[in-house]
């Protein structure tokens, strides 16, 4: 695993959109799409709160590059994220043809955290990126990230 200064440096924003989705009510995700030359192209965070569990900010991040943006342009982008990818917006990356995810922390940290916590499963088999999209360049977790992101889920989940 490679990860770079600029990388933390787009992961640190993540979480930052992560904190603003629990003040928002939402569960802690945060996600940023940046091109090749280090331009933000888009950021969002958890909008689930309403109602509609799919409002992931990676789908919302994959749908928004497909819609915006040519195909051969797609794969030289990095999708940075404060969690790993769920499976559906693992598929919906891979669909768009965007390139590498980096991530500051897994899918079994997220479990294992949720767990901790007494919370049911998701309704969602909890995959890896590199179960569900295997061509998929993938970087993460981001140890240093792990006790903050927790310390988030925990917040959201207990008020």
């Amino acid at each position: 695993m490679t990860v770079s200064a600029e990388d933390l440096r787009h992961l640190e924003r993540c979480v930052e959109l992560a904190e603003a989705a629990v003040a928002a009510g939402d569960e802690p995700f945060g996600s940023v799409l940046v091109a090749a030359d280090g331009t933000v192209l888009m950021e969002d965070h958890n909008h689930v709160s309403g109602g509609d569990r799919t409002r992931h900010p990676e789908l919302a991040i994959a749908l928004w590059a497909a819609e915006h943006l040519p195909p051969a342009d797609r794969a030289g982008l990095t999708v940075y994220t404060s969690g790993e990818h769920c499976a559906m917006c693992a598929a919906a990356h891979a669909w768009a043809g965007l390139g590498r995810i980096v991530f500051a922390t897994s899918t079994p940290q997220l479990v294992a955290w949720l767990d901790e916590l007494g919370l049911p499963p998701a309704p969602v088999a909890p995959l890896r990126i590199a179960d569900v999209a295997p061509g998929v360049p993938v970087d993460g977790p981001v140890e240093e990230y792990a006790e903050r992101v927790r310390a988030l889920h925990v917040r959201h989940h207990r008020g």
